[in-house]
Order: C-alpha cells, then sequence, then structure tokens
C-alpha cells in the first residue's frame, strides 16, 4: 500500500484503499471495529472515513455520534493522530436526520460551524483531514436516481455561502480538505467556479457510491476529476455486499447486511439480473466475486481512494489484496458487455 495519490489539489496524498466505518455501532460493536481498524491501519490503510449521522443503517437520535466516538477511543488508544487521515462528514438536508439539530441541517454558517465542533470532540482531535457535505443542499437526482426531475426548491442555501463557511473551517485550522459527496456534475462545477471567482477554498474530491452496479460517475463527473483535479473517494464497491454473490437465487444468510436492513438500490429485479451474470462471470475466470468487484473499481483512472469494510478481519484482508488483483483484458471486455446490457441498475 505504498501508493499515494493526491487528493485533488490540496496537500494530502491518500492510500488507494481507504476503511469505511458507516456501521461501526450498529453491525459491528467497538472492540471489533478496533480490531479492524488497527489492521487496516497496519496494512498501509490509513485513511479512515465517517460521518456526524453514523452509525447506518438506520440512523437514529439514539446513535447519533457514536462512530466518531468510537473513532476518537481507538485514535486515543493508538496515538500517532499525524500518521493517520480522518474524513468525516455533515449531514446536510434529508429527510432521515430530524434527529440531528432539531432538524436545521441546511448547509450554512452555523450547520457547518456545529457540525464540525461536534465531529472533533467525539473524534478527540483538533482538525479533520477532510470536511465533506454529505448531501446537496438543493433538491437533486443525488441517490436512487439516474435522470434529473426537476422539483420546487425549499431555500436552498447558495453554493458560495457554503463555500465561504467551509473556507473559514480551513483558515481556522479545524479543517485541511474538503470535499463534496453524493454530488452531480452540476454541483461540483458550481463549487469550482465559486472557489475561482471568489478566492476560497477548493474542493478535494467527491465521494459517490461506484461499482459494477452503480457507475453513472462516468457520466459527467469522471471528465472532471480528469480534467480539474477532482478525483473519487468511492464508496460500496461491493453494493453492500450484494456482488459478493452471497445474496444469489435469493438467499438470504443470517446477519448480514443486506439481511438485517434490505436496501431497494440493491435488490431490485434489474440489480440481481446484472449481479447474476457479473458473479458468474467472476467464476468463469476462476475468481471470487467479490475480488473481481473491489478490483474493478480500484483500478479505475478516477478513483484517488475506494472506500472497503466489512464486519470481519477476513472480509478486510481480502479487499485489501483484491484491491492491487490485475484484471485481465478478456474479463474487462466481458464487465464491459454486461454493463451494455444491465447499466447503472443500483444508481
Amino acid at each position: 500500500m505504498s501508493v499515494r495519490r493526491q487528493l485533488g489539489r490540496s496537500a494530502i496524498a491518500v492510500p488507494p484503499l481507504c476503511m469505511g466505518t458507516m456501521t461501526f455501532g450498529r453491525m459491528v460493536e467497538e472492540e471489533r471495529a478496533h480490531t479492524l481498524m488497527s489492521l487496516a491501519a497496519d496494512r498501509g490503510v490509513d485513511f479512515f472515513d465517517t460521518g456526524e449521522m453514523y452509525p447506518a443503517p438506520a440512523p437514529d437520535a439514539e446513535s447519533y455520534g457514536r462512530t466518531e466516538r468510537m473513532i476518537g477511543r481507538w485514535l486515543k488508544a493508538r496515538g500517532r493522530r499525524d500518521e493517520l487521515l480522518i474524513a468525516t462528514k455533515v449531514v446536510g438536508n434529508a429527510p432521515y436526520t430530524a434527529h440531528i439539530r432539531v432538524g436545521r441541517n441546511r448547509l450554512d454558517r452555523a450547520t457547518l460551524r456545529a457540525a464540525i465542533e461536534g465531529s472533533l470532540g467525539r473524534l478527540g482531535t483538533d482538525y479533520v483531514d477532510l470536511f465533506q457535505l454529505h448531501w446537496p443542499d438543493r433538491k437533486t437526482n443525488a441517490i436512487m436516481q439516474l435522470g434529473y426531475v426537476h422539483a420546487a426548491e425549499d431555500d436552498p442555501v447558495p453554493i458560495a455561502e457554503t463555500l465561504d463557511a467551509l473556507d473559514e473551517l480551513v483558515r481556522e485550522g479545524k479543517v485541511r480538505a474538503i470535499g463534496l459527496s453524493n454530488e452531480t456534475p452540476w454541483g461540483v462545477w458550481r463549487f469550482l467556479d465559486a472557489s475561482e471567482r471568489l478566492g476560497l477554498e477548493r474542493i478535494a474530491s467527491v465521494q459517490n457510491a461506484y461499482s459494477l452496479l452503480a457507475r453513472s460517475y462516468e457520466i459527467g463527473l469522471a471528465e472532471f476529476a480528469h480534467r480539474e483535479d477532482v478525483p473519487l473517494i468511492g464508496y460500496q464497491p461491493l453494493a453492500m455486499g450484494m456482488l459478493s454473490g452471497i445474496y444469489e437465487d435469493g438467499a438470504l444468510p443470517p446477519g448480514r447486511r443486506l439481511t438485517r436492513h434490505p436496501h431497494a438500490r440493491y435488490t431490485s429485479p434489474a440489480a440481481r439480473r446484472a449481479t447474476s451474470a457479473y458473479v458468474a462471470l467472476a467464476r468463469a475466470h476462476g475468481l471470487d466475486p467479490a475480488e473481481m468487484a473491489v478490483a474493478f473499481a480500484a483500478s479505475r483512472p478516477f478513483m484517488a481512494s475506494l472506500i472497503i469494510a466489512g464486519t470481519e478481519p477476513a472480509q478486510l484482508e481480502g479487499s485489501i489484496a483484491a484491491a492491487s488483483m490485475p484484471l485481465s483484458a478478456e474479463l474487462l471486455a466481458g464487465i464491459e458487455l454486461i454493463h451494455r446490457d444491465n447499466s447503472n441498475p443500483s444508481q
């Protein structure tokens, strides 16, 4: 894990893999979470992604901030904070975050300051390396909607105002770099434009879903990554485990994520058809389906860092190994054939 990639035009160089922590405190108890984080760091995955609303799925008032507190206790026990990269997110405007700040989560100066101060306190650190907007403030096709559908606006905070507040946090030393998440090409363009016009902090990355089942990042955003140095931090390369093949033929393995928390994004008939084709392709080439899925996502030229996760050390070790596994031209051609006939069923 020695090769590092520059995070946009920031001063931060990230490893090709990032450890996701979304389920810590929901599906992964604290002792195991700390074991997994130590394992990742010891393997060179020293980049950890979290968010103020975690754990998920099913975020609620009781669990709010639990994941960050778990990470904070690990950071305190491990020490050497300067050897690690910590990314977190502010929730923003979303329907299932009414329990956070009494639902006052528009991406204005007050929300951003409250969010970063809360995250810093729970993490037990003076700064985060990357502070991300979990969702756009405006209404757009961020998740589970491929095509844009105009909707009446509800007074979104102007992007320039949000960026000015983020710039202030960077100047104060609370944040080293800023990023977007679940964002569209239009949103990336507006943030870049505001940065250039107003002399404000530039976004360093976009964290969007990316997997064999969700490749819409390639439509528009990949060009921004190439031409404007705004690379991807890809999440859910295994599509919540669907691409591992363990849910084939309607199987519901006890204790697994989509068994406990079904998610329409990855369990629709179209997603299941595509998954079956990818699983069959992997096995025809003598590969584990999960290995193929991780290897493909990690190999994309626009990927700054791929978020991997796991509830067991073996799962994490498997993803780390798979990320550097080469894929043959024949296999890649097979992937493209399946994608042509099953394009983005899990956007």
